[in-house]
């Protein structure tokens, strides 16, 4: 079974970027994100379209 949610070092790993490009991603809000108490985490299938350039810009809830 796949997880849903990956950690900043799992998407950074998925990414090859290191985890400080992802907080840094995350503070401009560049890459889409959530945060379950103070966690922060990103839905997989979300991640995968954004990289493939389907979702362009950012929003938050």
């Amino acid at each position: 079974m796949t997880k849903i949610t990956l950690t900043v070092n799992e998407v950074a790993e998925m990414l090859g970027t290191s985890t400080a490009t992802i907080y840094s991603a995350v503070r401009k809000s560049e890459i889409p994100h959530f945060k379950v108490r103070g966690k922060i985490l990103f839905n997989r299938e979300v991640v995968e379209a954004w990289t493939k350039g389907e979702i362009k810009q950012v929003q938050h809830i």
